[in-house]
């Protein structure tokens, strides 16, 4: 335990990601999304779980949080490896990775803090649409710190090579877009009480991109 807590504020901090080889920071990563990830989807899924049958959605969630961001950082990575060959960085790819697998266990940290936040939430509204926003933003909270976290860990190679500051900003929007459309595909996280409890929504393909202005719209009254 205590090793894993210092891990975990290795992570925050930015620093040991360019000193562990792939693999020990693939299984520490996945452990800390394993976690970290579980209580925040938990957090996020107690939302209309005023029935006993429903806390179903609270465990749906919890599992599907760590499975979004192992799934998308997964999606992600064929590409972000494309840019560092086109940027001619291809041998510094070996050690960015193992730099942004440090990162995304800050993601998954910072997300975790943010769960009760969430849980407040859930339990001072019955608006779900307000509240698959309002968990939409912490998540872009949580990204943006990542993108911090990712810049610590990243200064090393930013100073050996200007380019890696393009494929830093690259990496933040690739993960950002993908994120939020394979989100769109895993709902529901947050269950809407007019529904059944289910895993995955039956009509699951769609535009997030379009559905979260239609939702904008639909709070303001538009």
């Amino acid at each position: 335990m205590k090793a894993f807590l210092m891990q975990t504020e290795a992570a925050l901090r930015g620093v040991g990601g360019d000193t562990q080889s792939v693999g020990i920071l693939l299984r520490q990563w996945v452990m800390t999304i394993s976690v970290f990830g579980f209580c925040y989807g938990a957090a996020m899924g107690s939302f209309s779980c005023v029935r006993p049958e429903r806390i179903a959605q609270v465990v749906f969630a919890g599992v599907k949080v760590p499975l979004l961001l192992l799934c998308t950082f997964m999606l992600s990575l064929p590409s972000f490896f494309v840019f560092n060959n086109l940027m001619g960085l291809r041998e510094d790819f070996s050690k960015a990775l193992r730099l942004i697998v440090s990162a995304q266990s800050g993601l998954t940290i910072v997300l975790a803090s943010l769960a009760p936040l969430s849980l407040l939430w859930n339990f001072s509204t019955v608006n779900h649409t307000a509240t698959v926003l309002f968990n939409a933003v912490l998540f872009g909270i949580a990204l943006g710190a990542s993108q911090i976290i990712l810049r610590r860990h990243y200064r090393p190679l930013i100073e050996k090579d200007a380019r890696h500051r393009v494929l830093l900003r690259a990496w933040g929007v690739l993960f950002a877009f993908t994120g939020i459309q394979l989100a769109w595909v895993l709902r529901p996280f947050v269950a809407n009480i007019d529904r059944p409890v289910s895993f995955f929504r039956e009509e699951a393909w769609g535009n997030a991109y379009i559905i979260v202005f239609q939702m904008i719209g639909k709070i303001f009254g538009r």
